[in-house]
């Protein structure tokens, strides 16, 4: 079994395939003919979906989409990072020659002091909070799950940690949930047909919820 699972245009997989990476990504492990095998950790899955061709290709069920932690639009490179691709693959293809930069031991040893992070009450409900908003908001039939109160709690320590603090502050919570909350919820049709998108909604509930403040 691979550590790095990349499952490229994830929606052309029929959804057999789709259903049994369920397993391996909430559970970390994979049955086969009844037998278990424990997946080696880390155990990481990305995922591309192609947004344009519809054709050969399978929504996503909800249970899936709420086990992948971000979604991240990545869209066109600018005009310096398109030249960087023709001058890195002018000569030879940069991808066969790929080597390690961490050890599978780092990984884990990063995501244990991630845990470490210092959340406030203060700043643990305003998660809790935004997340709750989604549920009963009038636009959206389907909020996102305690699954993704927890993910957006993580990814916040994950942002203060790289910025190099040992707490979190509502900022970070303000940056990471249009990436973490958007793709799990279900927008009910008249918002869509009204051209309202779930980052929209994300936004509006952000800027809704009240930011807490030191006193």
């Amino acid at each position: 079994f691979s550590q790095i699972l990349l499952a490229d245009e994830i929606n052309r997989a029929t959804p057999r395939t789709q259903s049994a990476l369920l397993e391996a990504m909430q559970e970390r492990q994979v049955t086969v003919d009844i037998k278990t095998h424990p997946l080696p950790r880390p155990f990481l899955v990305l995922a591309t979906q192609n947004p344009v061709e519809l054709e050969g290709t399978f929504p996503l069920p909800e249970a899936q989409l709420d086990r992948f932690l971000l979604k991240i639009a990545i869209g066109y490179p600018d005009n310096a990072g398109e030249n960087d691709i023709l001058l890195r693959f002018a000569t030879d293809d940069p991808l066969e020659s790929l080597q390690p930069v961490i050890q599978p031991a780092e990984i884990l040893e990063m995501q244990t002091a991630v845990r470490q992070i210092r959340v406030e009450e203060s700043v643990r409900n305003y998660v809790v909070n935004i997340c709750r908003a989604s549920r009963s908001h009038e636009d959206i039939d389907l909020g996102v799950s305690p699954r993704a109160t927890m993910a957006l709690y993580r990814t916040c320590q994950a942002l203060a940690a790289i910025r190099d603090r040992e707490f979190v502050i509502p900022d970070d919570v303000k940056t990471l949930a249009p990436f973490v909350l958007t793709h799990r919820l279900m927008i009910n049709p008249q918002t869509l047909l009204r051209g309202r998108s779930p980052a929209d909604i994300i936004r509006e509930i952000v800027n809704t919820v009240p930011v807490p403040v030191e006193a």
